[in-house]
């Protein structure tokens, strides 16, 4: 056999430890060189891949090799003349897959429309079983036009809605782990349900503030006009309903954990509201948030006026309040991302570097990046490409790690 010739060793079978250095032992008793190296293990089950350059008898190679496995209750597949690559072609795209449950069905039409885009799939790995479960592939596009993006989005978005799944697309790459600061709504998003109808509750107004917060969500009427009008029936009421609000705040599943990881990862985090900075005041000093814009009650004589103090927080001054929490943070807005549910959050998403729409209405679904429909907000640690082993081993750690039963009939 001639020499330096390139084999491929693939050596598959139950993981356990030992595997490694006893293949190693093989290869270097015939002096090879070491081109690249690939291992995934999968519910138990081990693949080694090492692609060397070997300068002499790779037939006695193969023969070791093998032997070698086998004795260790290993498969070696050894084939010689293996083409050696340029180096690792970095993919083009992360797409995230969520669901609950994720089917084998859901799966095979995420893969046609990528193949029917020109993209083809280089790698598949999970990164999370709870509280749904996600599969990130690297894909790489066939051609990387500045339209590339709006195709893979638009139809990957279009096949979510009818198979039950939600699906993230990012450009891969540096950019995607770049990422610094993140910007949430509050109600809706951060908290459930909509603070102004927990306080409206209190005057005997909660279905008629809730009718024009509805369609304000939706854009069909000013933010900043529908806000004068419920804020307007408030007037009269003691200022301790705040109080008594903010103590009733729920915050939305998932919330202290993406918070809390983000946090660990680096991350500057806010929040920027059409609601009550007295009402969230104390949530965003219990997460530790880094920045606060919300609207203002005016209190007089220890009752609500029914009115606003200064600027009102309305859809152009949420994206202003994120370029200024990203200058004051000296990050860029390209490494920054925005997360909210109505059509008021539409600007801020769309200046972020990435927008993502949570739970949301039609008219934010349509120009965010990616949507999440699940009831879940850590969904965002895996559209960021963190794993849910990974939250789960700094949690351990910490002494934070728990799991809360899910109802999956609710």
């Amino acid at each position: 056999m001639a020499s330096d010739s390139t084999v491929l060793v693939t050596v598959t079978g139950p993981d356990h430890p030992g595997v490694t250095s006893a293949l190693f032992a093989v290869l270097t008793r015939f002096d090879v060189d070491l081109l690249d190296v690939e291992q995934v293990v999968i519910r138990g089950q081990l693949t080694l891949g090492v692609l060397v350059v070997c300068p002499r008898d790779v037939e006695a190679l193969q023969d070791a090799a093998e032997s070698a496995m086998a004795a260790i209750g290993m498969r070696a597949a050894v084939q010689i003349g293996v083409a050696p690559s340029s180096g690792h072609a970095v993919s083009t795209h992360a797409v995230v897959v969520l669901g609950s449950p994720l089917s084998a069905r859901a799966m095979r039409s995420v893969g046609r429309t990528l193949a029917a885009q020109g993209a083809n799939i280089d790698s598949i790995r999970g990164i999370a079983d709870y509280p749904v479960t996600g599969l990130e592939l690297m894909v790489t596009a066939s051609d990387t036009d500045s339209d590339t993006d709006r195709r893979l989005r638009k139809a990957l978005a279009e096949l979510a809605a009818g198979i039950d799944v939600d699906i993230a697309v990012e450009r891969a790459g540096l950019a995607r782990r770049a990422k610094r600061l993140i910007v949430f709504d509050v109600d809706s998003t951060l908290v459930q349900g909509e603070v102004i109808e927990m306080l409206a509750a209190h005057a005997g107004v909660e279905d008629k503030v809730r009718e024009v917060t509805e369609a304000a969500m939706r854009g069909e009427i000013d933010f900043a006009q529908s806000l004068e009008q419920r804020v307007a029936t408030l007037a009269g009421l003691p200022a301790s309903v705040i109080d008594e609000v903010a103590d009733q705040i729920e915050l939305t599943p998932g919330a202290r954990t993406t918070i809390r990881t983000l946090r660990r990862l680096g991350f500057r985090c806010g929040v920027v509201s059409g609601g009550f900075r007295q009402v969230i005041e104390g949530l965003a000093h219990d997460l530790e948030l880094d920045f606060v814009r919300a609207n203002t009650l005016e209190i007089v004589d220890g009752k609500l006026t029914g009115r606003v103090v200064g600027q009102i927080v309305d859809r152009a001054a949420k994206a202003h309040a994120l370029r200024e929490f990203a200058d004051e943070a000296g990050v860029p807005i390209e490494q920054t991302v925005a997360v909210g549910d109505g059509a008021n959050d539409i600007d801020m998403l769309g200046a972020a570097g990435l927008g993502i729409a949570f739970n949301a209405k039609p008219a934010l679904r349509e120009v965010a990046d990616t949507a999440l429909s699940y009831p879940y907000l850590d969904a965002v640690l895996f559209v960021l490409g963190v794993t849910r082993d990974e939250v789960e081993a700094a949690d351990r750690v910490d002494g934070t790690l728990r799991r809360v039963p899910l109802d999956r009939g609710a």
